[in-house]
């Protein structure tokens, strides 16, 4: 049983290194208020055709943020 725990525990170490890195890898996102503000100019026609990378980032985030709640729980099920 202690190796099972070991082993879950370098996976949530990895999933979450990698949580990390695809996260900071985003492009950022203009704040509502803010982005107003500032006379930003983007439409909706403007932002549409980019997002091939942003949108499989996003994706790829919620995956790991999946695989790393799981075996977060996994965890503290284990005696």
């Amino acid at each position: 049983m202690e190796v099972f725990k070991v082993v879950l525990t370098v996976f949530e170490v990895i999933a979450s290194l990698v949580l990390v890195v695809v996260v900071l890898l985003q492009s950022g996102k203009e704040a509502g208020l803010s982005g107003a503000l500032s006379g930003n100019s983007d439409s909706y026609m403007s932002k549409s055709g980019k997002g091939g990378l942003d949108k499989t980032l996003a994706r790829v985030t919620k995956w790991i943020a999946l695989v790393w709640l799981v075996l977060t729980l996994l965890l503290s099920l284990l005696p």
